[in-house]
């Protein structure tokens, strides 16, 4: 069954990235600290494509003096992720996808080895 633009409400999309997070597994909840998830509209200026982002201090970077500092942020882009998705199923996905992608980021693995990953 298509998606119609009531379907893609933001409340909605904001119950589906907390099912993904939700599915996630428990070793990524242990261990996910100070990280705060977030739902943009659109993606920043010039880069319309972007599905999300991580902005933060990587679990591998942060050393003994890692406290007092600002949560970092992954940040979901709505319009981005829902743009040629036809059914819930694709959205659940691409959201799933975008998540477990950012939630590496945190953990420090690179785009580059990202796609290494994909391939596989």
């Amino acid at each position: 069954m298509d998606l119609t633009p009531e379907d893609l409400t933001p409340d909605r999309f904001e119950e589906l990235v907390a099912d993904a997070l939700d599915g996630l597994p428990d070793w990524v909840h242990q261990r996910l600290e100070n990280v705060d998830v977030v739902v943009a509209e659109r993606p920043p200026p010039g880069q319309p494509t972007l599905l999300g982002l991580y902005e933060g201090i990587p679990l591998t970077r942060r050393g003994s003096n890692y406290f007092g500092v600002l949560p970092d942020r992954i940040t979901l882009f709505r319009s981005s992720i829902s743009r040629g998705v036809r059914t819930e199923a694709q959205l659940r996905a691409r959201i799933r996808h975008t998540v477990v992608h950012e939630i590496a980021h945190f953990f420090g693995i690179s785009d580059e080895r990202l796609i290494e990953l994909d391939r596989y």
